[in-house]
């Protein structure tokens, strides 16, 4: 795909810091009651947050009700999510503002492409995820897919790593603040297997959270 479109990207270390230019994104754990995620939203709406994103349970629709009719701090939800139907009482009833679903748990291109067709309808906007356990080939394919839909929001983008990129040669490029996808055909992405054959495959799981008490399996 030929394009010299550029994206604004949310980057997480970004969003910790002071910078005043930097409009803050901020994750909150599921785990928390309903009453305090309304009282949080309350709280931020003098900061101007570009979103909360996970106030509650993406699941309990019920309990998101009861946030958004008492904040207007914009939320995100998806990441969770692996398909269309998951996001239709969130979309009709407007509770969300932006979709946080990744290309590789959603679907695919297709699959990611219809739910913000979807989400359009509703002035609902698209927020991929970008962390560095999606590829260079998760990331190509959502900066695409951003070219093509008319509800783009914004891009997350944390770098990968010099080996990953040694092996995948992306095109896409940041620089001030925004991404291009480059103009590379396809998606802009590469795969070296010499290089990656020195890399071999190491196993590597996200940390499961346990109650020190009784070692309990508990939400994040």
């Amino acid at each position: 795909m030929h394009t010299c479109a550029t994206f604004p990207v949310c980057s997480r270390p970004c969003a910790r810091s002071s910078v005043r230019s930097c409009r803050c994104c901020t994750t909150r754990t599921t785990a928390s009651p309903p009453i305090q995620a309304t009282k949080l939203g309350k709280e931020l709406e003098p900061y101007d947050l570009f979103w909360l994103e996970d106030a509650t349970p993406a699941e309990n629709p019920a309990v998101l009700r009861r946030v958004r009719e008492h904040t207007t701090t914009p939320l995100a939800i998806g990441e969770v999510f692996n398909t269309i139907w998951d996001y239709r009482e969130l979309f009709e009833e407007q509770l969300i503002d932006y979709v946080r679903s990744p290309g590789p748990h959603a679907g695919g291109i297709t699959a990611l492409r219809r739910i913000f067709d979807y989400a359009s309808v509703y002035q609902i906007k698209s927020g991929v995820p970008g962390p560095t356990d999606v590829s260079p080939v998760g990331l190509a394919a959502a900066l695409h897919l951003g070219v093509a839909i008319p509800n783009f929001g914004i891009q997350e983008y944390l770098k990968h790593s010099p080996e990953t990129d040694a092996v995948f040669r992306p095109a896409h490029r940041f620089h001030d603040g925004l991404l291009s996808p480059g103009e590379g055909p396809g998606l802009g992405v590469g795969y070296d297997d010499a290089v990656a054959g020195a890399h071999p495959y190491s196993p590597a799981y996200l940390p499961v959270n346990r109650l020190k008490l009784d070692g309990s399996v508990h939400d994040w």
